[in-house]
């Protein structure tokens, strides 16, 4: 009988993604990052507001219906560096309070709209019922959000709620292309710790002026620092500190299923940067993640993990504790000591003590668009923060759409968590810790939207996938 490391020995042999390697697809790429810079130094850079989405929509339609595994790198990119490319415009033309480049990753993933409409007829007997929890819930948020909120909002509000789902989705429909989609993911975030973990130590350390700008604009000095050098939180390329600190809490628990030469300079500015990011929650998440993914491997890969995690150590410590950097880091590890006097902590407490009745008590919810408000000052959009996925949840979908929604949710973690591909497949164990993991911070974040929504999701989607791909491989061997 063959043994499930024979059948993962097999799945490496395999001949990953010829798609991948299309010129032609590398070509639309390039072209569209010429046309943005271009547009910025050729004093266009106002006009990058409708071209970057707009070109960023047409070469993700076109990578997704002819080159789908560099679509999905493509997407990841999109949502890791258009932050940084609108802080680089607002601060070249000024500020735009619209924040309309970000819509960018978004348009992106919503052409997988196009799998969810396809597949969701068969998507219960392919097991797909989760998804389709998940998208009850929305829907039900949305049309609530039509009756009680503005159009704008409400569309915004759909955007993020929705994103995340139909991307897992697509990502769980095309199971059979699991092995090129698991070595996309899995190059993507490397790149992207080596990369923004790079530019978080620059951003730390120097304070460039279009960072500089976007806080001193956006007013988040309590949640992202001071303009000044050694005065930020990290958020390198994105948009905020908790955005970074899901991104690299994914990406370094990432990490420990590849290889190559880059892992170790990747780690060393990963970690370096992912602890000036200041981001406690996230810290925790990966710790949690680590546990997860050493219980649940072979012994001969925890020795292996326990090596890498060592060498780590050894490259990263040292840095941290070069001042300012051992001040800055020292000061946040010692706030979980006491943290009945943070006032982070105290926050978050009295949101729950004030909001949680309220919210258990709003059978309907409120719907989509809820958390946005209209200044009557300024007529800008603002955003009403709600330091929990829990809270916010109910608050916006309500009894009826948040049942639904967190069963979905529910659900898969109860599925991935009795998988055993894990034993041998150690994209599979860490996949599964990003997404339980990301799961958890839910208590005070509302991490199933944006960026953060879509590790979640994506992450326990890529699980499942494994898990019928690895499925079908043993029904086709026997």
């Amino acid at each position: 009988m063959i043994s499930k490391q024979i059948l993962f020995n097999s799945f490496l042999k395999e001949n990953f993604s010829p798609k991948e390697r299309s010129p032609q697809g590398w070509i639309v790429i390039l072209g569209f990052l010429f046309v943005t810079v271009a547009c910025y130094f050729a004093g266009a850079a106002a006009l990058l507001r409708l071209i970057y989405p707009v070109t960023a929509l047409l070469v993700a339609v076109f990578l997704y219906l002819r080159h789908p595994i560099l679509y999905i790198g493509f997407t990841w990119w999109i949502w890791f560096l258009t932050p940084l490319a609108t802080r680089l415009v607002d601060y070249r033309v000024g500020w735009d309070p619209t924040r309309q480049m970000l819509i960018a990753p978004y348009l992106v993933v919503f052409v997988t709209i196009g799998s969810f409409l396809r597949n969701l007829p068969g998507a219960y007997r392919q097991g797909g019922l989760p998804f389709i929890l998940g998208f009850v819930g929305v829907f039900y948020g949305f049309l609530v959000g039509l009756i009680y909120n503005s159009p704008i909002p409400v569309a915004r509000g759909l955007l993020d709620w929705l994103s995340p789902i139909i991307f897992a989705f697509h990502l769980f429909t095309n199971w059979r292309d699991y092995p090129s989609y698991r070595q996309n993911i899995q190059r993507t975030f490397l790149w992207c710790v080596l990369i923004t973990g790079a530019y978080g130590i620059y951003q730390f350390v120097v304070a460039p002026e279009w960072d500089r700008y976007w806080l001193i604009e956006s007013k988040l000095f309590t949640s992202s620092g001071n303009p000044v050098p050694f005065g930020m939180r990290v958020w390198s390329t994105l948009h905020s500190v908790g955005p970074f600190g899901s991104v690299m809490q994914a990406g370094l628990l990432l990490l420990f299923t590849s290889s190559g030469k880059l892992i170790f300079p990747a780690s060393a500015v990963g970690y370096l940067s992912f602890l000036l990011a200041q981001a406690r929650t996230n810290w925790g998440g990966w710790l949690l993640g680590v546990i997860m993914i050493m219980g649940s491997v072979k012994a001969r890969i925890q020795m292996r993990l326990i090596t890498i995690i060592l060498v780590m150590a050894m490259c990263v410590i040292p840095l941290a504790t070069i001042e300012p950097l051992s001040t800055v880091i020292g000061s946040r590890l010692e706030t979980f000591y006491n943290l009945q006097e943070d006032g982070s902590f105290k926050d978050r407490s009295g949101s729950y003590d004030r909001n949680l009745s309220l919210a258990l008590s709003n059978a309907l919810g409120s719907g989509l668009g809820n958390i946005w408000k209209v200044n009557e000052k300024t007529g800008q959009i603002e955003v009403v923060v709600i330091d929990s996925g829990i809270l916010d949840m109910f608050f916006t979908l309500g009894w009826f759409g948040a049942i639904p929604y967190m069963g979905g949710l529910i659900l898969m973690l109860f599925s991935v968590s009795q998988y055993s591909e894990a034993r041998f497949d150690s994209f599979v164990s860490a996949a599964r810790a990003i997404g339980i993991s990301a799961s958890t911070q839910l208590l005070i974040g509302s991490g199933m939207l944006s960026v953060a929504g879509m590790i979640l999701w994506g992450f326990l989607a890529m699980t499942m996938a494994a898990h019928k791909y690895y499925q079908h491989q043993n029904s086709r061997l026997f």
